[in-house]
């Protein structure tokens, strides 16, 4: 690989131990009684924000509380983020483009695991309620929104990629360019070969 690719692929990887210390992922919420809003983030080992104001409203609709134990996936999805870091510094020393591409795949596969985990965790979440509690409204279900936006009672909910997010999809982004330019580049000298 050219010398800027190698240099490319080990500032992706380096700017993903940023993911480490930013938040990832946000979700917002806005009803009339909060027009200041209610935000949650998630970070690659806990939650923050208005956590123990969005516990309290959930209560009465039976939703369980919001906090870090409950996510198994922040003891050991900081570890991941750092292999993931070190495998990326390796493919540049490697130079290879099969280090670029198997990258850029695992990445890519990371990347579909979290936004399936979330989901999978929001479902669990918006739809297990506890039968006990004090407002029940038939066939509603909280599950918040995976991306984009959601009516949930008279709240609407915003979920989004936070800064981490961001930097995330622009490491793929970034990892996906220089593939496509180094597959271009050899495409090219195959064919520069065959002329001469």
């Amino acid at each position: 690989m050219k010398i800027i690719s190698r240099v490319m692929i080990a500032v992706a990887a380096l700017l993903l131990l940023v993911i480490l210390f930013t938040p990832i992922w946000r979700i917002d919420l806005q009803a009339p009684q909060y027009p200041e809003g209610l935000a949650i983030q998630i970070y690659a080992d806990h939650f923050a924000g208005d956590t123990e104001k969005i516990n309290g409203l959930n209560h009465y609709i039976g939703m369980a509380t919001i906090h870090d134990e409950m996510f198994p996936e922040f003891t050991y999805l900081p570890k991941i983020i750092i292999v993931l870091a070190i495998f990326g510094v390796l493919a540049a020393l490697w130079g290879k483009r099969q280090g670029l591409f198997a990258g850029l795949i695992t990445l890519s596969l990371f990347g579909l695991w979290a936004l399936y985990d979330m989901w999978k965790w929001g479902y669990s979440y918006g739809h297990e309620l506890d039968p006990r509690a004090a407002i029940k409204v038939e066939g509603m279900a909280y599950q918040p929104p995976l991306i984009g936006h959601k009516k949930l009672l008279n709240f609407d909910a915003w979920s989004t990629p936070d800064i981490g997010g961001w930097i995330l999809f622009g490491v793929m982004g970034m990892l996906a360019v220089v593939y496509f330019l180094e597959l271009r580049e050899m495409f090219r000298r195959r064919k520069a070969r065959k002329i001469a």
